[in-house]
């Protein structure tokens, strides 16, 4: 029995000792480094540049009110078309004192004007009728008497409309009314019923009721850095991408490059807009954020390799060509145009050749469906 115990315990160690001394060999053997083959092809290449940016309606304006007042009532609200003129709020007067007791002792002065100037017209006509004073006086206390009127008439219009933003010889155009000066969408209305509001004059912008746009007419505003804003100009096609409609794409027209840099954490960038071709089938909102993308440069038909194949010795260009014999060697190469991912060839290697790609990764799965070859230097 012991002897059987003896001999499992010299076959289990023996056992470990194969195993481990294979572990360590295998582990000890270097690896095959496996490498992708890539073929020289010919196509065209852009060279792109992306630029971030937002979409905003061309023609954005604020609706503020002509007098000062409470908002009484809200007639529209935001996200309904309106059309230019329409009215928007109705205000409710809160006339400021100083001008209301101006105006209404401007008033009770024309009325003594007017009584004065009625009471010099009833003289003069009583002596005119018996011919005691010539035509000319008559004409000048006449024209007296109507210069009161007018006078008389344009103080009530004025405290009319101090009172109740509203005169009774023009109640058609009244200033309670606010009105949009354009014909949209309404974007925005930032106040409510019962807000007091101002109008604008040189001490304040005033009171916004409504902000309205044209969403029939967008741009797209952007910045591009100045390594590129040379190779830009009028009227350059642009491809325009919203991140909150996916695989939506718009057409662009480039319309505007600034004269003047801005600076943009520490980089001079040149703001750009472009003219967008809206459709019908989506709802663009203001304000969206978006890529735009600019075809800088283009080259046809030319002899291109993957990126990933070149290796830089000092200031030349080379790639791993395989050779007849399915050794690789270096081959110096001229590049040419770049699109981030496969890059012109003007000389060296010409269509079909194959060249070393990237290392393969073993452990991947998907590798197995790629040709592989030794590294050879």
């Amino acid at each position: 029995m012991k002897k059987i115990i003896r001999y499992i315990v010299i076959a289990v160690i023996a056992v470990l000792f194969i195993g481990t001394f294979v572990f360590l060999y295998r582990k000890s053997k270097p690896e095959e480094v496996r490498y992708q083959e890539l073929t020289a092809t010919v196509q065209d290449i852009d060279k792109t540049t992306v630029i971030t940016g937002k979409i905003t309606p061309r023609n954005e304006v604020n609706v503020k009110p002509q007098i000062n007042g409470i908002i009484a009532e809200l007639l529209k609200e935001a996200g309904q078309q309106v059309q230019k003129d329409e009215v928007i709020a109705k205000l409710k007067v809160i006339p400021d004192m100083n001008s209301l007791s101006s105006a209404q002792s401007r008033v009770r002065l024309s009325e003594i004007n007017l009584q004065q100037a009625q009471v010099n017209y009833d003289r003069e006509k009583a002596l005119f009728d018996r011919n005691m004073v010539s035509a000319e006086e008559m004409d000048k206390v006449s024209q007296a008497l109507a210069q009161a009127k007018e006078e008389r008439a344009g103080a009530q219009d004025a405290l009319e409309v101090i009172r109740d933003g509203v005169s009774s010889s023009n109640a058609t155009s009244s200033s309670t009314l606010v009105r949009s000066t354009i014909t949209g969408l309404i974007l925005d209305v930032p106040v409510k019923v019962g807000n007091s509001v101002i109008q604008a004059n040189t001490m304040n912008d005033g009171t916004t009721v409504a902000t309205v746009a044209d969403m029939t007419d967008l741009i797209f505003d952007g910045n591009i850095d100045e390594t590129e804003v040379g190779m830009l100009f009028e009227g350059m096609p642009m491809k325009i991408t919203i991140g909150a409609l996916r695989d939506y794409t718009l057409d662009a027209t480039l319309e505007y490059v600034a004269p003047k840099a801005v600076e943009n954490n520490g980089a001079n960038q040149f703001e750009v807009k472009a003219a967008v071709n809206v459709q019908s089938d989506k709802m663009i909102r203001s304000g969206y954020s978006a890529n735009a993308e600019i075809v800088l440069e283009t080259v046809k038909n030319v002899l291109t390799v993957p990126e990933s194949a070149l290796e830089f010795i000092g200031e030349d260009t080379y790639v791993m060509l395989k050779g007849e014999d399915g050794k690789y060697r270096k081959q110096k190469i001229e590049t040419g145009l770049s699109d981030g991912v496969n890059i012109e060839v003007k000389s060296g290697i010409k269509e079909g050749d194959t060249v070393r790609g990237p290392k393969i990764v073993e452990d991947e799965e998907s590798t197995d469906n790629v040709e592989e070859v030794t590294g050879n230097e």
